[in-house]
C-alpha cells in the first residue's frame, strides 16, 4: 500500500499540471508558477520514497519512471513554454524559435537512454525549462539575452556535460540539496509577490540558479580523486 501511495503522490503532479495549464491561459502567471513550483516539489520528494518503498518490487503495475517523464514533460517543459510565448516576453519570431526548439529538443531528450551519469547525475541540460522561464519572468531580461540562453542550454542537452541531480548526486549533496531547496523556497515568494521587480526573491532565483546550473561542470573540471584517470 506504501508503494502504491507513492506512485499516487506522483500522480498528483499532473493535477498541479493542468492547474498551472488553466492558470497559463488566463494569463494568471503567479498563480501559474505557483503550481509549478508545487508540481516541482513534489517531483523533488517522490524519488526518495519510491526507493525507499521499492515500488518495482511492491507495486509494479504501474511504471513509476514513465509517470514521471509524462509530468516531468508537462511541468518542466510544455507549460513553461507556453507561458514563454504567450507571456510576450519573446515577442515576434523569437517567440516561435523559443517554443519549437523548447518543445522539440526536450521531447528528445527525455526519450534519450543516455540521460543519466554513473554518479546519477544528468547527462546535457535535464530540460528544467521552468526554472529558466521563471527567472526570465523575475527578472526580464532582453530578449536577445533570453534567446540566447534558451539556444546556449537547448544545445547542452545533447552536450557530455554534467548536470547536478539535487536528491541523487551525491557529491556536494550537502550544498546542492540546500541549494535546490532554497531555489523552490524563492521561486514561490517571487511568484507570490507577483515578481515585483524590487523583490529580494530575485537575488536568491539568480545565486541557486547559477550554482544548481555550473555545479555539474565544475564537477567535471575538478573531478573527485576517485574519478581521475
Amino acid at each position: 500500500m506504501r508503494a502504491l501511495f507513492v506512485h499516487l503522490f506522483t500522480a498528483t503532479g499532473a493535477v498541479f499540471a493542468m492547474l498551472a495549464m488553466l492558470a497559463a491561459v488566463d494569463e494568471k502567471w503567479d498563480l501559474m508558477f505557483l503550481w509549478l513550483v508545487v508540481a516541482f516539489f513534489v517531483d523533488g520528494i517522490d524519488g526518495p520514497l519510491a526507493r525507499r518503498y521499492d515500488v518495482r518490487a511492491h507495486a509494479p503495475e504501474f511504471d513509476g519512471v514513465l509517470l514521471d517523464l509524462i509530468i516531468d514533460y508537462l511541468t518542466y517543459v510544455f507549460i513553461p513554454a507556453f507561458a514563454l510565448f504567450k507571456s510576450g516576453l519573446m515577442d515576434g519570431w523569437t517567440g516561435w524559435f523559443a517554443i519549437i526548439v523548447i518543445t522539440f529538443a526536450s521531447a528528445m531528450y527525455f526519450a534519450d537512454t543516455r540521460m543519466k551519469t554513473r554518479d546519477n547525475s544528468f547527462s546535457g541540460f535535464p530540460g528544467c525549462w521552468n526554472m529558466l522561464v521563471l527567472v526570465i519572468f523575475a527578472l526580464e531580461p532582453n530578449f536577445w539575452i533570453s534567446i540566447t540562453v534558451v539556444s546556449v542550454l537547448a544545445v547542452a542537452m545533447f552536450l557530455p556535460l554534467k548536470f547536478v541531480h539535487p536528491v541523487r548526486t551525491e557529491r556536494w549533496r550537502a550544498i546542492t540539496l540546500p541549494m535546490a531547496l532554497a531555489w523552490t523556497f524563492f521561486a514561490g515568494w517571487a511568484a507570490w509577490v507577483d515578481f515585483h521587480p524590487e523583490s529580494w526573491a530575485h537575488w536568491g532565483l539568480i545565486v541557486t540558479s547559477v550554482y544548481l546550473l555550473c555545479a555539474g561542470v565544475a564537477q567535471q573540471m575538478f573531478p573527485a580523486p576517485g574519478d581521475r584517470g
